[in-house]
């Protein structure tokens, strides 16, 4: 009962800090690594401790779900240097001048359990640092660099991970019997992912409603995972070609009634994911700094702030670097790929490094007591919350200042495909009424056409954002809504009634409503 009590009040809090964040334009997981530190030094908190591997499967394969459904190939494809540069050369530099700097520090820890390290810190996490984005209008070409590179930098990240820690544990590595089963995993989860997709996909139209296509969404998330590493795969690869490939197929067969409800239950599922891990890291550190003389305490605080140091500063030079780089080469390339960063773009880059959720999935995954006990696991632990807390403190709470500074703007491309899209829905729509000769038909077809007037009188041809008779109909179901509620307090209808509806004048309000203000809410 004591544990329950505590999930619950700790829930209410992150509510709390989120809003909060929200109101101050500031990256909700740096309140909640405050939070979790907060915990480490409250002595009535009950001690909880989690299964490795269990962290690995329930931290990583729902948030991992959520960015790949979120991507976008054709952006991927068109960002894919900058990005594979961030993937493959940020996050592999990082790794290894973190553990060069802890080698250094730690002489008697093993190299493989520095280099473990040194993966835990590297990835950073978009979701605080679009956290910010989305108060302050940032080129579409530099969130998806950030989202791209969230994607793959776990899955570049863990793979490291993956070999290090075995090596650390079993103090050997035998790269001649590691690496061709490595390289085959890496094939093979790309080749599954798709497949699993595919099944899933057909499978899903078993179930008509939303629990119960809700609780499979879950289900296949964390079988996906499971089935990979159960049969030697990597986990992370597979999950995120299985949500590509859900993503670009499952639209055209996912009916509305079940899309919608999912996309709410997901969206709060990783809310809950956030807070639970920086909870349980929160706890870990509490014991781990009671169990420390001063000396060690002090040893172990300067391994996490040189190692904080050292994640954030490689990558600022590596940013930093590649895209001064790219600008001096532009001259000489001609209009070969995309336009390098300017200045402050690379700037802005680097400056979103901030480590969140998997650095804290990776550093709780490690394995702890017996034979099998990763060494020096305790500082690990204790300096990969550091580098969290200190790049989401630090960097977070001072990326949206850094924006207004820069006063980047953005040229809207989403926007502007949105609106031509639109135009080309609403021809559709108009087009398919065409031999509908019935009034409500006919007050559909002035409708839509008084939209397409509209774009034609657009300079880029872009369809508005609502229909004419949005405004209205949302003041006409405000109006029904009243009466409704005022037929309950008469007891003219029962609580069934009303409720059906209630339900029934949602969803025309959210038909009537636009994407921002839904957003704004």
């Amino acid at each position: 009962m004591v544990v329950f009590e505590w999930i619950v009040g700790v829930l209410l809090v992150a509510v709390l800090l989120a809003a909060l964040a929200r109101r101050m334009g500031a990256p909700f997981p740096a309140f909640l690594a405050l939070g979790g530190a907060g915990l480490a030094f409250v002595d009535a908190v009950p001690q909880l401790r989690l299964d490795p591997d269990l962290a690995l499967a329930l931290f990583l394969a729902p948030v991992l779900l959520d960015a790949g459904y979120a991507t976008s190939l054709r952006d991927l494809r068109a960002n894919w240097l900058s990005i594979a540069g961030l993937v493959l050369g940020a996050v592999g530099v990082t790794t290894a001048a973190v553990a060069v700097a802890v080698r250094w520090l730690m002489p008697d820890m093993p190299l493989a359990a520095c280099i473990a390290l040194g993966a835990i810190v590297a990835p950073p996490d978009a979701v605080a640092a679009l956290s910010v984005l989305r108060h302050v209008p940032l080129p579409h070409r530099l969130v998806t660099i950030l989202k791209g590179e969230s994607l793959f930098n776990d899955a570049s990240a863990l793979l490291i991970y993956r070999l290090a820690v075995p090596a650390a544990v079993s103090g050997s590595f035998a790269a001649q019997d590691v690496v061709p089963t490595f390289l085959v995993g890496v094939i093979g989860s790309v080749v599954a992912g798709p497949v699993l997709a595919w099944l899933y996909i057909r499978g899903l139209r078993w179930f008509s409603d939303a629990p119960s296509a809700i609780v499979l969404q879950f289900v296949s998330t964390f079988g996906v995972w499971l089935f990979a590493e159960r049969i030697g795969l990597s986990g992370v690869l597979t999950v995120v070609s299985f949500a590509i490939t859900v993503a670009r197929v499952s639209p055209a067969t996912t009916p509305a009634h079940l899309r919608v409800p999912s996309y709410a239950v997901w969206e709060t599922a990783v809310f809950v994911l956030n807070v639970l891990a920086f909870v349980l890291i929160g706890l870990q550190i509490g014991p781990i700094l009671e169990g420390l003389s001063p000396e060690e305490r002090s040893r172990y605080a300067v391994v996490a702030g040189v190692v904080f140091l050292t994640a954030v500063l490689v990558r600022i030079a590596w940013v930093m670097g590649a895209g001064a780089a790219g600008r001096l080469l532009r001259p000489l390339t001609g209009p070969v790929g995309p336009e390098p960063a300017s200045l402050s773009g690379s700037t802005t880059v680097a400056w979103c490094g901030m480590r969140g959720v998997v650095t804290v999935a990776l550093a709780l995954a490690l394995p702890e007591g017996g034979e099998q006990a990763f060494p020096h696991r305790d500082l690990v632990v204790l300096t990969a919350f550091s580098v969290v807390l200190g790049t989401l403190v630090i960097q977070g709470l001072t990326l949206r200042p850094l924006l207004a500074w820069f006063s980047l703007r953005d040229d809207d491309p989403v926007g502007r495909e949105v609106g031509l899209a639109r135009a080309e829905a609403y021809r559709a729509a108009v087009r398919s009424l065409s031999r509908e000769r019935s009034p409500h038909a006919e007050a559909l077809r002035h409708e839509f056409a008084a939209a397409l007037s509209e774009a034609e009188r657009d300079r880029e041809g872009r369809a508005p954002g609502t229909l004419p008779a949005d405004a209205p109909r949302r003041r006409a179901i405000e109006a029904a809504r009243r009466t409704i509620l005022g037929l309950r307090e008469k007891g003219t209808i029962g609580d069934d009634a009303f409720f059906r509806l209630e339900e029934e004048l949602d969803w025309a309000e959210l038909s009537a409503t636009p994407r921002d203000e839904i957003d704004e809410i």
